[in-house]
């Protein structure tokens, strides 16, 4: 009976790192392209480079970490991580140029990388196989939230204290997450047999990424490079339309909305499928972008809010659950390292390449741009996934 338990001590404990550490960064990646601009008189792409390498550090990071925890074991990789992501916290005060800004983002994002990833692993050891898909359900909760309320918490701070108030906040969340890594059992788990063709030495992109994660993940890198640009260049968007306040409960509402719909877009997907989730998701994502773009008042700013979560935050979810679809077990930490390695890819090239579009489009236009980048992915799902889904739900036992 205890082996079917989910609500164990590790379990929330490892739920509550995850989120502390995805709660910092989205705490400055809202905030830091205005950091640049403010203190070092940055142009806008590259206050985008600024916010969009943590990223890039990120996939660097993720993509290392799995041949390093099978060495030393995920807790150790964990403690080790945390205690770095103190170090490149307090980085930021050091920061005097933007070069110098930009290898600390650079450091920080291969940590925080890290550090997510060998959380990740440890709750996939410690769930149990009968309730893995609502683990991660409930594990993923938290960095949901992160997407809304650390921008809610940088905005604020942007508005009612400075910058180094904010590095302070984020040197004091790293600090949190590597004391709750001691608390942490190391996870007891039984490692399957090695391949026979994998135990040569040679380089095999299996032993990096799981194959069958691939076709959601290519939609994810679009749906997360159409968000980056929201997402990083938010407050000098609204502080050129002039909706600074409104800005400022953006993602309390975006927050609040996801917390209502993302159970019920679960159930629906459980007993409907993907795709009755999957495209009303895209559909909804494509009319709050189009919304944000069109915005001149505090309350369409906010109706963008309540669309944006219902699509772009439940669509993440479930595109999450479609990654480790159909994977063997000691491959899910593959596809889920996988899903936000194009995840993160997308994250990281979007502030850059849209920040600098921006400059030549207007923030209006490019949100415009990125409706219909939306809407071009809902045929490419249908060719990756959609139309083969239909015929997967079709014939699963219903029960």
């Amino acid at each position: 009976m205890n082996e079917k338990r989910l609500w164990t001590k590790d379990f929330v404990t490892i739920a509550v790192i995850n989120a502390v550490v995805f709660l910092t960064h989205f705490l400055l990646i809202v905030t830091i392209a205005s950091y640049a601009v403010d203190e070092f008189h940055a142009s806008t792409d590259m206050a985008g480079l600024v916010a969009g390498i943590f990223i890039i550090g990120a996939l660097i990071g993720r993509l290392g970490t799995g041949r390093v925890i099978e060495g030393i074991g995920s807790k150790k990789v964990l403690i080790i991580s945390t205690m770095l992501f103190i170090v490149t916290s307090a980085l930021y005060f050091a920061a005097v140029s933007l070069s110098l800004l930009i290898i600390i983002r650079l450091l920080h994002g291969i940590v925080f990388g890290t550090a997510s990833t060998a959380a990740g692993t440890i709750v996939a050891q410690i769930i149990p196989p009968s309730r893995r898909g609502e683990g991660i359900g409930f594990y993923s909760i938290g960095a949901i939230l992160a997407v809304a309320v650390g921008p809610f918490i940088g905005i604020f701070l942007i508005h009612h204290a400075n910058f180094r108030m904010i590095f302070a906040l984020t040197s004091f969340l790293a600090a949190a997450s590597f004391v709750l890594s001691f608390a942490v059992n190391k996870p007891v788990y039984e490692k399957p047999a090695p391949e026979s063709d994998a135990a040569d030495g040679r380089f095999r992109l299996s032993d990096f990424l799981e194959f069958k994660a691939i076709p959601i993940s290519l939609i994810i890198l679009i749906i997360g490079f159409s968000y980056s640009g929201l997402l990083t260049l938010i407050s000098l968007y609204t502080k050129e339309i002039h909706l600074e306040r409104a800005a400022s409960f953006y993602f309390l509402v975006y927050s609040i909305t996801v917390l209502i719909t993302r159970p019920l877009s679960g159930r629906l997907m459980d007993i409907r499928g993907a795709n009755f989730v999957v495209y009303p998701s895209l559909l909804l994502y494509a009319v709050g972008m189009l919304i944000f773009s069109q915005a001149t008042a505090g309350i369409a700013l906010l109706a963008a809010a309540v669309f944006l979560a219902m699509g772009y935050g439940n669509f993440i979810s479930s595109a999450q659950a479609i990654s480790i679809r159909g994977v063997p077990p000691h491959r899910m930490g593959l596809a889920i390292a996988t899903f936000f390695i194009f995840l993160d890819l997308g994250f990281g090239i979007g502030p850059y390449l849209l920040g600098a579009l921006v400059g030549f489009t207007g923030y209006r236009a490019l949100y415009v741009i990125m409706t219909f980048v939306i809407l071009a992915s809902i045929p490419l799902y249908y060719v990756l996934l959609g139309r083969k889904e239909n015929r997967l739900h079709t014939h699963e036992p219903q029960g």
